[in-house]
């Protein structure tokens, strides 16, 4: 489940946030990634951290992640500092393949300027408002970000840690072993 509440296009002092059994959020120019483990896997870490200013989070089968983030690395390598090309060509490369367009995850992606879902279907999507979701928990994890995201007084790594754990308790694939990474 991925959500984030940050949107590149819309820059605010108020925290974004997009949740994704992986959350993201903007507090401050800051940006968080916050995820939870696999159901039957606790502890499975479904954050990375690439090249230390990219953060990504994935849902799916982990051994299709795997193979992705890997495949993502080497496009990272091919166009520094480029992250939408680097998207652009994965997704390319995932929907083309004989072999990858058969894995089944979904890619959250993002450094301090672009927030973006990457799928198998070719699609490479930047949110149309301050929230994403992915997963089987994303949709809960939205619905309790966006109402908080009014809130005073909450940062944007609050809200996350609020909204996964509202997701948590809702969805009986999500669970409370979260994980987190900002930039």
């Amino acid at each position: 489940m991925f959500a984030r509440l940050l949107s590149s296009t819309i820059r605010t002092q108020k925290p974004i946030t997009k949740t994704v059994t992986r959350s993201y959020f903007s507090d401050s120019g800051k940006l968080c990634l916050i995820g939870d483990g696999m159901i039957v896997k606790g502890n499975a870490k479904k954050i990375r951290r690439l090249k230390d200013n990219i953060l990504m989070g994935f849902a799916g089968a982990t051994a299709d992640c795997f193979t992705l983030l890997d495949k993502f690395e080497t496009k990272i390598d091919e166009y520094p500092n480029q992250l939408l090309r680097s998207c652009v060509e994965l997704a390319k490369l995932w929907r083309t393949d004989r072999y990858l367009r058969h894995l089944e995850a979904v890619l959250i992606v993002a450094d301090k300027d672009v927030l973006l879902e990457v799928t198998g279907n070719g699609d490479v999507l930047e949110p149309s408002g301050n929230v994403l979701g992915t997963g089987s928990g994303g949709p809960y994890a939205i619905a309790a970000a966006r109402a908080l995201y009014d809130v005073e007084n909450l940062s944007a790594k609050d809200i996350a840690y609020k909204a996964m754990n509202i997701a948590a308790d809702m969805c009986c694939h999500t669970n409370n072993n979260f994980i987190c990474e900002t930039l």
